[in-house]
């Protein structure tokens, strides 16, 4: 038994098993059978992963082609508007149905989940399992789609063009119906897993914030997800049968089309940016060394903000031909759903005061978090304001406010939280000074990239728009190069992550100083999680003195 010597100071001197999750069996075989839910994380995480680095390609593809008006590289076009469509589809669609709605709760929620309650697994092991082979599925489809065909209605499907176009639009639209039941079990399971294997002495308001957001984001997939299962199938029902539902020449309505998918896809942004708050909700007080401010607030504001989800859909159809009274009462509701989101806010930098706050790699990221989302959010509140979100709907100002909401927040948490469970998962520490140069260069990529975008959506640059008047073309540059820098961090933050594999295990089992349970076990855990059953002792985040070694 040696002595291990913390990041923050603390001694670590329980004994390492020889046996984890990671040597516990071995074969290709075992993987593929296993139903444990630390194995089954694992394998998400290098799916989401692979689909995180397709879109991101395409992305710079997109930004790469819109350097300039002509889309001129070298002397040759880089690629025509035909190809261009398809290219910025490609994005959204794996960035949206293969990264962003499963990242966090099907990777970092599977591995961490059960261990935060102090549970061996899962309450359906096998039906997670399952979930995991439907996504599978379900991406090999999508990525056939790609391959054999063109799709270029851009990731919303919008009729009637979806149901007119030539292309593989009916394979995608199957391969994203077939992702919803993977997401939909993997809900069912969070929801039993937390209502029935919290450890003993857990109640409701003893469970780390972060279960509270998974919890919610399980509310949400049970129940928006078959809404758009339901869409797609009709949709493809369409284009196979040519039976009149959303194409106005066969009788049907194109706006029912849009009901239908934004009372899905609302809710689904908060399937995508609750688990990143979820996870905020972890980095903040632990590396802050202080109790969460207004911890019951917050837990309050995930379930608001899960059920307030499901009645604001309209704002996304202002200019759709709603009535004046449907549009007014849309416009109030988005006002009241960033209340939730604000106390959030509040809370998270009230724990932060006269914190002893510590800059390492997971606290940058959750400090850029709180940045980011920020200008996102405030940025939600224009476009809910009719008189303003008639001038910049479907222009680069909404292009900018998505990406600050999805990418400023869910992929900037989705990557703290990476660094933050790093070591519990796999055992080794990374490099620190990496870790942040990462984390500055995506920061601040991130807004050169995108805050340009808020310019060039007031001055009234259309998005989707192939071509474009040379007076925007400076500031398409600026946000090009942007795209560069944010791909350098990325690449600085995956070499560094990956560089450490390579190392023996040198992670102690609570390298940040974290009272919730899932720091209670060895790093990487046992196949079983805990040696004995954990008890609470106990309260989340309850930080007390500790001495700390000089």
């Amino acid at each position: 038994m040696a002595n291990t010597l913390t990041s923050r100071g603390k001694i670590a001197d329980h004994p390492r098993p020889e046996v984890n999750y990671l040597n516990a069996s071995k074969g290709i075989w075992s993987w593929m059978t296993t139903v444990d839910h630390k194995r089954i994380g694992v394998m998400y995480l290098v799916g989401v992963l692979t689909a995180f680095l397709m879109g991101g390609i395409f992305a710079l593809f997109v930004r790469l082609s819109l350097l300039n008006p002509k889309h001129m590289l070298f002397g040759k076009v880089l690629m025509s508007a035909e190809t261009y469509n398809r290219v910025f589809t490609l994005h959204g669609v794996i960035m949206v149905f293969l990264f962003i709605i499963p990242s966090i709760p099907a990777a970092l929620g599977n591995f961490v989940l059960p261990l935060m309650l102090g549970a061996k697994d899962v309450a359906f092991p096998r039906l997670n399992l399952a979930s995991f082979y439907l996504w599978v599925i379900g991406a090999v489809m999508a990525v056939c789609g790609m391959i054999f065909g063109a799709i270029d209605t851009g990731w919303t499907f919008y009729t009637p063009y979806s149901t007119t176009t030539s292309g593989t639009v009916t394979l995608m639209v199957m391969a994203v119906f077939i992702l919803g039941f993977s997401s939909i079990f993997t809900g069912i399971n969070f929801v039993a897993t937390v209502h029935k294997l919290r450890a003993p002495g857990m109640g409701w308001f003893d469970m780390p914030l972060f279960v509270w957001g998974i919890y919610s984001t399980a509310i949400i997939q049970v129940l928006a997800t078959p809404v758009l299962g339901i869409t797609l199938c009709l949709l493809a029902l369409e284009r196979v049968f040519s039976i009149g539902i959303f194409d106005p020449k066969l009788g049907g309505d194109p706006v029912l089309f849009q009901h239908f998918f934004w009372f899905y896809s609302h809710p689904a942004v908060y399937i995508m940016i609750l688990p990143g708050m979820a996870i905020i909700s972890e980095l903040i007080p632990t590396f802050s060394r202080k109790t969460m401010f207004g911890y019951r607030a917050v837990a309050y504001s995930s379930v608001s903000l899960a059920l307030l989800s499901f009645i604001v859909w309209g704002h996304h159809m202002f200019v759709a031909g709603q009535s004046q009274l449907a549009t007014v009462i849309f416009s109030a509701l988005t006002f009241l759903v960033a209340i939730p989101s604000g106390v959030k806010m509040f809370n998270w930098l009230g724990t932060m005061y006269k914190g002893n706050i510590s800059l390492e790699t997971p606290m940058l990221y959750a400090i850029s978090f709180l940045l980011l989302f920020g200008i996102g959010g405030l940025t939600g509140i224009f476009l809910g304001t009719l008189s303003t979100d008639v001038h910049l709907t479907d222009t680069y100002f909404v292009v900018a406010h998505f990406h600050y909401v999805m990418m400023g927040g869910t992929v900037i948490a989705f990557i703290g939280g990476l660094h933050y469970w790093w070591p519990k998962m796999t055992g080794r520490m990374y490099n620190e000074k990496f870790g942040a140069l990462g984390c500055v260069l995506v920061f601040i990529g991130f807004n050169m990239t995108f805050l340009t975008q808020f310019f060039l959506g007031s001055k009234g640059m259309p998005r989707r728009y192939y071509n474009y008047l040379d007076q925007y073309q400076p500031l398409h540059a600026f946000s090009t190069y942007g795209s560069w820098v944010i791909g350098l961090g990325m690449m600085i933050t995956a070499v560094n992550l990956l560089a450490s594999l390579r190392k023996p295990y040198d992670a102690p089992d609570n390298p940040w100083g974290g009272t919730t349970l899932e720091w209670k076990t060895s790093s990487p855990p046992i196949e079983h999680n805990f040696e004995e059953q954990p008890v609470l002792e106990r309260a989340p985040y309850d930080y007390r003195p500790e001495p700390v070694a000089h």
